[in-house]
């Protein structure tokens, strides 16, 4: 039939802009349904260990081909359907239980790991690996050590929900869009995580210029809450429906593009901080860092203040205690 209605006159070779998905659960298709629906990549791998669920998940994207851009989806319990990846994104793990901080999943993923990344780079060795499955610090540490890959190739997703968090809460406050908001938190994706109110602007007006104490003990204002309730949306979203999962997808799919199109745009992510604000620890935390094709290529030199160093280097403590303590 194929050749009966067209007639090849080239052979056609795009440029590779495959990304694969490991873990099918709720994170893990909530990225793969963003990277379809916003047509990041022209193919998309789905590595999981349910090969049931693995079918279904795919046939069910492919059945919306027809409202999308192209996308080839493929999906298999062997990680050979990976090759070839310009990005592997890994979602899988055990799910974060009610109560439970992030920290206290970290050897149970880090076993889980351990069969995961070295696959992913067996067959694709040139790939960036995008580190979801939390406590992402300590996991994006795990699999730059089980990768062998350079430190620019390894990134995980760390702060960059948390500062959109921060952004939305702030924007709410001030009553405009949460794009024209900027601010970032830094540090762990999690309890000890550190808002850098010194940088906060909206529409290029620094608020600590307004009102320079911000967000800082002696701030009276409602602005003090905003950065706990940050910490808590997570935990609150998995109380009340059980998992967190569209905001992570768009955010995966926002930084998969980002590489893909070289954009260099700059994200609160997961990198190696040895040697910045004085960080002696050999940990992953997350800084502001330009995206691009090659990973992340350039780290935001930030002007802190003294408080926010003294936090960050608390967090980076935090880290090193945890992963001290990691059997690999």
């Amino acid at each position: 039939m194929t050749r009966d209605l067209l007639r090849q006159v080239s052979e056609v070779k795009p440029a590779s802009t495959k990304v694969t998905v490991v873990g099918v659960g709720q994170v893990g298709m909530a990225a793969a349904f963003s990277i379809m629906v916003q047509g990041v990549a022209n193919e998309l791998a789905l590595v999981d260990v349910m090969a049931d669920k693995l079918q279904g998940e795919m046939m069910d994207l492919q059945h919306g081909q027809a409202f999308t851009k192209r996308t080839v989806i493929k999906a298999s319990t062997d990680y050979s359907v990976s090759a070839g990846s310009k990005v592997c994104v890994v979602t899988a793990g055990v799910r974060q239980k009610i109560g439970e901080s992030r920290l206290e999943l970290v050897q149970r993923n880090t076993d889980i790991f351990k069969s995961i990344i070295p696959n992913l780079v067996k067959y694709s060795p040139d790939t960036i690996l995008m580190i979801v499955s939390n406590p992402v610090d300590i996991l994006t540490y795990v699999a730059w050590k089980l990768s062998g890959l350079p430190k620019h190739r390894v990134i995980g997703t760390g702060t960059m929900l948390d500062s959109s968090r921060f952004r939305f809460c702030l924007s709410e406050r001030l009553r405009v869009c949460p794009s024209n908001v900027h601010g970032y938190i830094i540090g762990e994706h999690g309890d000890s995580s550190v808002p850098v109110w010194s940088g906060v602007n909206v529409g290029g007006v620094r608020l600590s210029d307004l009102q320079p104490s911000i967000g800082n003990v002696d701030d009276a204002s409602e602005f003090r809450t905003i950065h706990k309730e940050v910490i808590d949306s997570a935990y609150n979203i998995i109380k009340l429906k059980g998992y967190t999962s569209w905001a992570i997808g768009l955010m995966v799919s926002t930084l998969c593009n980002a590489i893909i199109k070289n954009q260099r745009s700059i994200f609160a992510v997961t990198t190696h901080v040895k040697g910045y604000h004085n960080i002696t620890d050999d940990v992953f935390l997350s800084l502001p860092c330009v995206i691009g094709e090659t990973g992340i290529t350039h780290v935001l030199q930030q002007t802190l203040t003294s408080e926010e160093v003294a936090l960050l280097q608390k967090s980076a403590s935090t880290m090193q205690s945890v992963a001290s303590g990691i059997s690999f």
